[in-house]
């Protein structure tokens, strides 16, 4: 038997809280399917293709069969993954104005292949408008696979945080620092309460938007139930009130609000339900009253560093495009 302190490190349980996988030697999974599928819609539905022939969108994915793993294995991580999936495309000609629908097949994205490898068929329903089909096989095959890129680089990346430990000589290390990267603000943290936990590299965004809407009523479509279940198309948890809790988008977003000054302030704890558990930015929006319009601008403090351009996405076409929408709708409604 060896004496204390000595023999192969791999086994040697370290002077931790969690006291599992020492060294991150041993074989650890986890499955990603879940969070692939919702990651897939997130960089894929929405996505719009623009040319001299006119403009399509993605506007559904209609099919996502298949699984996706990432594994751990002394330091290292080992991803599977295998998808088929079909996706519906709209478009207008631009010369005539003319509605064309679509689908894009992808029967095979796995790890066995390259994504500019992978096989995308498009096709369009009967009639004219084959134009539209050249665009979508041309731009919109080019922006597809940009968009698979993106869905690998965060299950590479933003869903594997926490699966590869600290070990006893990097768990002492500071766990704050700041740093400057591309104009914004990096921080490294972790939660206070946390002592073992993994260091989160977090961004600081920042966003501005107006809204034909005086103040009042935009702070209302926050705050109200009603309005944000129109304007998310999803149930809602709205308790407007501090300490209230806040759920949207089928449980995707979560959190709670942390103060409410109205038609000025709504300071909230969000959380996107792919980040580590536990991990909450902090989102302050203030409403400047412009008469007729209000700029609202949007702080969001604590977004890890992998999931900035989706939670950009995130507050850009399923908030502020959203309530744009609805703003209008009512307007058109009074008329």
């Amino acid at each position: 038997m060896a004496k204390w302190g000595q023999g192969d490190p791999r086994w040697i349980v370290e002077e931790r809280a969690d006291g599992t996988n020492v060294n991150n030697w041993h074989w650890t999974e986890r499955d990603a399917t879940g969070w692939s599928k919702g990651k897939l819609k997130e960089v894929l539905v929405g996505l719009v293709v623009e040319g001299e022939a006119g403009r399509c969108e993605i506007s559904d994915l209609k099919r996502v069969e298949g699984e996706a793993s990432c594994n751990s294995r002394k330091g290292k991580l080992i991803f599977f993954y295998e998808w088929n999936l079909r996706l519906s495309w709209r478009g207008t000609v631009k010369e005539s104005g003319e509605k064309h629908k679509g689908s894009v097949e992808i029967p095979n994205l796995s790890e066995e292949n390259e994504v500019d490898d992978t096989e995308i068929n498009v096709s369009k329903k009967k009639g004219e408008g084959d134009v539209l089909k050249d665009l979508m096989r041309t731009e919109g095959t080019t922006k597809v696979r940009e968009a698979l890129r993106n869905y690998l680089k965060a299950l590479k990346t933003e869903f594997t945080l926490g699966m590869i430990l600290p070990t006893k000589a990097t768990g002492g290390q500071e766990l704050a620092t700041e740093r400057r990267l591309s104009g914004h603000t990096i921080q490294d943290s972790v939660s206070p309460q946390d002592t073992v936990g993994v260091k989160i590299p977090t961004v600081k965004i920042l966003m501005r938007e107006i809204f034909n809407s005086p103040a009042e009523e935009l702070y209302s479509i926050f705050t109200t139930k009603e309005l944000v279940q129109k304007f998310s198309k999803c149930p809602a948890v709205i308790e407007a009130w501090k300490g209230g809790k806040l759920q949207m988008f089928d449980g995707s977003v979560s959190g709670e609000y942390t103060e409410l000054v109205p038609s000025q302030r709504i300071v909230l704890k969000w959380r996107c339900r792919s980040w580590p558990d536990e991990h909450y930015a902090v989102v302050a929006l203030s409403f400047k009253d412009m008469a007729a319009q209000t700029e609202l601008q949007l702080e969001c403090r604590g977004v890890p560093v992998s999931s900035e351009d989706s939670t950009r996405q995130c507050w850009k076409q399923q908030y502020f495009e959203e309530i744009h929408v609805l703003l209008q709708q009512s307007k058109d409604n009074m008329e």
